[in-house]
């Protein structure tokens, strides 16, 4: 994965002269036009903004739904990113979640209400919304600084791995768990999870596994770590931060760290057996391998592995393997595009309804006993993966559009 500083220079040595100059010579009196834009929707409060000198805070504020995100927070988050971008005066953007969670993800029970009365127009806004904002923060111009004090699940992840910084606590609780509920790791996972080290990506986006505050430092899902007791002082101290130089913003960040290392029982400490089984072509050799190693170490983590394994959509598990290992030749961009094709693909019924089950039995109805279909593996079709990653038909179309020539994605 590429580091965060590289991957930010990059980003602005990407950017042609001239995109440079637009974007910092536009006129003020259309910064203003924009950012009230993005506070004129009745839900804006759902997304609070902090301007304190050269920076801007950008809070997420559905506490009750653990800040997950639906289509206006997306809407407004790219308006607002977008002003602030283009506004010479804004040097530094944050991003933070009110209450316990940073976010939860998308708003995965309303998505599967739309998908149930079959407003996929709605769903295709959803989606299209959310990558384009992630997109944006993928090759922002400016130091990011997330937050992440809390819950960071699926696409709380994807708007907050791609900036330039990522700020995890004791209270972090990272995870990208779609294949449970018959989805697949979206929102850029398969850009984020396919370039860390080894197999860690395939495990985590297979088995939904959540990670704790020291480890995404110690695999590179975070760039720093501090006690959540410490926020306050970060957030005081870039705040009055005057440049956009991210190497001070790093240094700012470090002088708040906290030394932290994952505990014996952590997944950092199996990585040896993870890149063994997970490196297998195929969903059933990674389990075979699994079984194996559990009947050889009788391991209670190789049987706690294998029950996610089999509680998993068998089709959520090939396309995610699938995805994960495309993503890791793919620049963000392009994953984004084919991420947004499977998202409408696992939405619009025509090869599952396993999306719909798997929230109404994991979130709605709770009684943890989805229903998948296929059922099983050796139901799944090579055809069926084909078809959830194709390109759109006229139905589903057009295919999701990202301002490629503008802002060049980075590997």
């Amino acid at each position: 994965m590429p580091t965060s500083m590289s991957a930010f220079l990059r980003r602005r040595c990407r950017m042609s002269s001239l995109a440079i100059i637009r974007s910092f010579t536009r006129s003020f009196a259309s910064q203003t036009k924009s950012s009230a834009a993005a506070l004129d929707d009745p839900h804006h409060n759902h997304v609070i903004v902090q301007g304190r000198g050269n920076s801007r805070t950008a809070i997420l504020n559905r506490p009750s739904s653990l800040n997950a995100l639906d289509t206006s927070m997306g809407d407004t988050l790219q308006k607002l990113y977008e002003s602030w971008e283009n506004n010479p005066d804004v040097r530094l953007v944050a991003l933070k979640g009110s209450s316990r969670a940073f976010c939860a993800g998308g708003d995965i029970v309303r998505l599967s209400q739309l998908v149930d009365k079959g407003d996929l127009e709605a769903c295709k806004d959803f989606f299209w919304t959310l990558y384009r904002f992630i997109y944006l923060l993928g090759t922002y111009l400016k130091p990011h600084v997330a937050l992440l004090n809390g819950i960071t699940m699926g696409g709380g992840a994807g708007i907050s791995v791609p900036g330039t910084f990522r700020v995890a606590t004791e209270k972090t609780v990272f995870a990208t768990p779609e294949t449970l509920i018959g989805f697949h790791p979206d929102a850029g996972a398969s850009f984020y999870l396919s370039h860390l080290s080894g197999r860690i990506g395939e495990y985590l986006a297979l088995t939904g596994d959540r990670l704790n505050g020291a480890e995404m430092m110690a695999c590179g899902l975070a760039t720093h770590y501090s006690l959540h007791a410490k926020l306050p002082l970060i957030e005081e101290h870039i705040g009055n931060l005057v440049t956009d130089d991210p190497s001070v913003v790093e240094a700012s960040l470090e002088k708040y760290s906290d030394l932290v290392y994952p505990d014996n029982m952590s997944i950092i400490q199996r990585t040896e057996t993870i890149d063994k089984c997970f490196g297998h072509d195929t969903v059933e050799e990674i389990i075979d391998f699994m079984e194996s190693e559990a009947a050889r170490t009788t391991d209670p983590w190789c049987i706690s592995t294998l029950k996610r394994l089999h509680d998993a959509s068998p089709l959520s598990l090939k396309v995610a393997l699938r995805s994960i290992r495309e993503g890791r030749f793919q620049t963000l961009d392009q994953c984004l595009i084919r991420e947004y094709r499977m998202s409408l693909q696992g939405v619009s019924k025509q090869i599952t309804n396993d999306f719909c089950e798997g929230v109404r039995a994991q979130v709605v109805d709770k009684d943890f006993r989805p229903k998948w279909d296929p059922p099983s593996l050796e139901h799944v079709s090579e055809d069926m993966v084909d078809q959830y990653l194709s390109p759109l038909d006229k139905n589903l179309g057009p295919e999701l559009e990202l301002p490629t020539s503008q802002r060049e994605a980075f590997r």
